[in-house]
Parts: C-alpha cells; structure tokens; sequence
C-alpha cells in the first residue's frame, strides 16, 4: 500500500501533500467506525464554516480522516459493489441522509473502463482500495466562440493506498488500468447542480452533469 495525498485544485493542478504517518493513526482510539468518522467530519466542516476556511484548508483535515478510516473500519472497505455482467462502472451508496450534504460510497469500475471528463460541483475526497487508475486533469481555456473549452494539464496514475482530494471546479476523468477492478471510497460534499458539468473536449461542449 502506498502512503500519499493529492490535492488537485480548479486550475488543473495535481499536488503532493503530505500524508499522516499511519502509526499516528492507529495509536488513536482503536473502536472506529462510519458513525464517529460522520460526527468528526460534521465538527471539521462546522468549524470550516464558521472561521470561512478554504477547501485547500480543510480537504488536508478531510485526507487525514478518510485515511483513519479505510485504516481502521474492516467492514467499510469490504462494502465493494458488485457488477452486473453488462455494466461497467457500480456504486455503493453508504451514507446519504437527507439534509445533511454528504454523499458516501463505494465505487467499482471494471479493467479498461473510464470516465467522460467531469467535474464534481463540490468538494471530494477519493481513496483507492484496490487496483489502479489513471487520472487526467484538465483545465478551462475559454475563448469568445467557445466558453467551455478545455486542455488537458496532466495525469497521475493512483494506487491502493494513495488519496486524491478535488476542489469544487476542478476537472478530471478517470480509467481503471491494469489487469483488476478499480475499487475506490469516495466522499463528497453538498453538490451544486449549476456547477455540476460534463465536457467534450473535442466539440468544446459542456453539459449539465
């Protein structure tokens, strides 16, 4: 498993952070599980607001806790979607509680599978459990005849172990590489549909998500 955190941000940018020594994390409290990760990340997204905190402030605290986590909770990264033989990509929902903006799942995407180039309308925190992906960042470009132009501005290939964190505008698309499934725990925050878009980068198009 390898130990190390990203950050990407609006503009296309793929940054190394630096990650929590595991060891810190296990001499915490040893019982950890769904229900005092939601009430900590209830506290650091309070706090976020009320001081007016930047993602790029608190996606670091978010890392940390999603690393506890996937580190310490056996029965969340044992709740793997399963694939019907026609489909490609599946998802888990394990928490998403109406009026409280937190989505949280589990995602399986098959060998060879990918993503359209997307972004979130929100801040995400993404961990990879198992297998392997190559992520493309992109960035806006616009010009007066098209608005919604995008170029790419790099790619990082993500292993078990590694945890990749988005701002709300950043751009990316994903595909599941090597020769197993990707499984990832994704955890995102309260999504702005009318920020929320789906972009072809050869029409230079964009799209409700």
């Amino acid at each position: 498993m390898k130990v190390q955190d990203w950050l990407v941000t609006d503009n296309g940018n793929c940054d190394k952070c630096p990650a929590p020594k595991l060891w810190d994390l296990l001499t915490e409290r040893d019982n950890y599980r769904l229900y005092r990760f939601l009430t900590e990340l209830e506290d650091i997204m309070t706090e976020a607001e009320e001081r007016g905190h930047s993602e790029a402030e608190f996606l670091p605290l978010l890392r940390r806790l999603v690393r506890k986590l996937i580190l310490k909770s056996y029965w969340v990264t044992t709740q793997t979607p399963q694939l019907n033989q026609d489909e490609k990509i599946g998802l888990n929902m394990l928490y998403d509680e109406p009026g409280f903006p937190i989505t949280i799942q589990t995602e399986i995407m098959a060998q060879g599978s990918y993503t359209s180039i997307h972004n979130h309308g929100t801040w995400g925190v993404v961990a990879t459990l198992k297998g392997q992906s190559k992520n493309i960042f992109w960035k806006r470009v616009p010009t007066p005849e098209y608005p919604d132009k995008i170029e790419p501005v790099g790619e990082q290939i993500l292993l078990p172990g590694e945890i990749i964190s988005f701002t709300t505008e950043a751009i990316h698309s994903v595909e599941a590489i090597g020769d197993e499934p990707t499984i990832t725990f994704n955890l995102y925050g309260d999504t702005n549909a009318s920020k929320r878009f789906e972009f072809d980068a050869v029409t230079h198009q964009a799209k409700k998500f």
